[in-house]
């Protein structure tokens, strides 16, 4: 494939360089329209758990575990992988979050689950 995948935090300007902007998250970031967002997809369901999102709750002491427990989710959600893929397609795409913590979140999980496919 001939994509190029990045993140980044949805608060942060987009760029030209962005490609096609997808939000990451199951709940919409707070505090940002959804026109200053300029999101060209929202994948809710690609997202955690509400179950888990609230069990890590961005605490780093359980990342590694977070990591794991999220990506024995994505390997049941294999409609929200397909979905994920055809709105990269081969082009460059963003993964957008909100989290204030940009080594440990979502995105930079599910960054790390698709490298490894």
């Amino acid at each position: 494939m001939d994509m190029l995948l990045r993140i980044k935090r949805v608060y942060e300007p987009a760029d030209d360089g962005d490609g096609k902007r997808i939000l990451v998250d199951r709940l919409w970031p707070r505090g940002i329209s959804k026109n200053d967002a300029h999101i060209d997809a929202w994948l809710k369901d690609i997202a955690p758990s509400a179950e888990l999102r609230r069990w890590f709750g961005h605490d780093p002491k359980k990342w590694d575990e977070f990591r794991h427990r999220y990506q024995d989710e994505l390997k049941r959600n294999s409609k929200a992988l397909d979905e994920l893929r055809e709105q990269i397609g081969q082009s460059t795409a963003t993964l957008l979050y909100g989290a204030r913590d940009s080594e440990h979140n979502n995105a930079v999980a599910l960054m790390d689950f698709i490298a490894k496919r």
